[in-house]
């Protein structure tokens, strides 16, 4: 079957529906949906029961950058400068340092083992160096898996920004192998202008978007997120095209405007979390449908030996290099090393050569597919396990978004939190009035055995309660969770 306008609306929702209802299971297994999404694709595809022959990278491409724009800003919208401030420098140091360190390790070894060139060998390296904290948070929210040692901010914060840096270094690759008499210098100015226009951008545009969502003053509220839309888009074509690196600018758009208080705040960060769901999707099914499982299967060899390079030496090395001079302890960097989750980005990363004509680029491709499933499917479903034994999963007393929907005005401070209390929870047992909570926060509902009650001082808190709790500082989660947590 070929893809046609008349089609194309009746296939792509039979496929969303397919892979939706079918992620609902995949988290028994310990399998991220996504897998799921990208199995769906290939089965629809050309070789697959579907029979849906579908063959442009250039589509492929294009749909890739703009999902990866709407998911990396919805990341950034999620991030708390409360909850990265401490590990700002290990997020960093794992986002640039290692993700050079796991480029040149698995680009060593595809030279020197695998006979590839170098520079080929070196592009591969890029293509996979960067991580996906998706896939590892639809498991561990699945299996209800807190993290201890600020693991979850500092995966958040990692992944978040070594998309950008992997790019860089890939594009930085090509342009060493496309122009060969490409001097250090021009290489080095190439690489101050991306991230220097990147973050510049990228925080201009934030404070712009802040001002611009609450100044406006819309006749019709459906049009906010049209406007965020707008406003994304535009922060990553305008960096884009002024050559600064776009995927970091509208990551460090999304941290200002995600951490500052605007107009319908919660609605529009829901919607973009629903956006960014929808574009994953649809990402990994165009990967799915892209990939020609006769021509990846010859490569499986290969594709084992670099995966269990990259799992086993390569993210090892980076990790414990870059922390080195961190007060990570070692069950923390071993537990980093394994959660390095290879997700979507690699795929279409794989794409850019495959556009260029560059030797070797479809060997690329197929190798990258293969290195992502294995990724997912050998580090994903031990996910669990590895946390359980290096002692670093935390108790189900854990913050969650609060599923009571209350929009308050762009005038009034607040961030609504709902606390899950468990058996260890240093507020189990304990009165409300000796909880000694931050002077800002109220617990305005607790919600019991299928019941609600109204909290008083003198209210005793029990395990399994939900406390759905009210905030008028964002600094004062941090002293929410010492008063809650374990």
């Amino acid at each position: 079957m070929t893809l046609s306008p008349e089609n194309i609306l009746l296939i792509g929702s039979i496929l969303l529906f397919i892979s939706i209802f079918a992620s609902k299971t995949s988290g028994k297994f310990g399998i991220p949906s996504l897998l799921i999404f990208l199995i769906v694709g290939m089965l629809a595809g050309s070789e697959g029961i579907g029979n849906i022959h579908y063959d442009d990278p250039g589509v492929t491409q294009f749909l890739g950058a703009l999902a990866l724009a709407f998911i990396i800003f919805s990341g950034g919208l999620d991030t708390k400068y409360s909850s990265i401030r401490s590990i700002v420098s290990k997020g960093i140091l794992l986002s640039t340092l290692g993700v050079i360190i796991t480029a040149v390790v698995v680009g060593l070894f595809t030279h020197f083992v695998l006979g590839f060139p170098m520079y080929k060998a070196m592009l591969l390296g890029a293509i996979i160096s960067s991580t996906d904290a998706a896939a590892v948070f639809s498991i561990l929210r699945y299996k209800g898996v807190d993290l201890k040692y600020n693991l979850r901010p500092t995966l958040e914060l990692e992944s978040g920004s070594n998309d950008p840096m992997a790019y860089v270094l890939m594009l930085t690759i090509i342009k060493l192998i496309t122009v060969p008499d490409l001097s250090m210098g021009d290489m080095f100015v190439f690489l101050i202008i991306q991230f220097t226009l990147g973050a510049a951008i990228g925080y201009v545009m934030g404070k712009m978007m802040i001002t611009i969502i609450n100044k406006i003053r819309l006749d019709s509220d459906g049009l906010y997120p049209v406007l965020l839309i707008c406003l994304m888009v535009f922060t990553y074509a305008v960096t884009n095209y002024i050559g600064g690196n776009a995927f970091l600018a509208v990551y460090i758009a999304g941290i200002v405007l995600g951490n500052a208080n605007f107009i319908y705040k919660k609605t529009l960060m829901k919607y973009f979390e629903g956006i960014a769901w929808l574009w994953q999707i649809i990402l990994f099914l165009a990967l799915g449908l892209l990939v020609f499982p006769s021509e990846v299967l010859p490569w499986i060899g290969t594709g084992v030996l670099i995966s269990l390079v990259l799992i086993f030496v390569a993210r090892p090395i980076a990790v414990f290099l870059s922390l080195t001079f961190t007060k990570s302890i070692f069950r923390e960097k071993l537990f980093l090393s394994w959660v390095g989750l290879r997700g979507a980005v690699p795929i279409v990363f794989a794409t850019y050569p495959l556009l260029l004509g560059i030797e070797y680029a479809t060997e690329i491709f197929n190798i990258v597919f293969f290195i992502v499933i294995i990724s997912i499917l050998l580090q994903g479903t031990t996910l669990t396990w590895v946390a359980k034994l290096l002692g670093v999963q935390g108790e189900s007393v854990k913050k969650k978004e609060s599923p009571f929907s209350v929009e308050l005005s762009e005038n009034v401070v607040s961030e609504p939190l709902e606390y899950v209390i468990g058996e260890t929870s240093k507020a189990n047992g304990k009165k409300i009035s000796d909880l000694h909570l931050p002077k800002s926060t109220l617990i305005v509902l607790i919600y019991r055995d299928g019941n609600y009650v109204t909290p008083r001082g003198s209210t005793i808190i029990h395990s399994g309660d939900i406390l759905f709790i009210m905030t008028d500082e964002l600094n004062a989660v941090p002293q929410l969770d010492a008063c809650l947590k374990n």
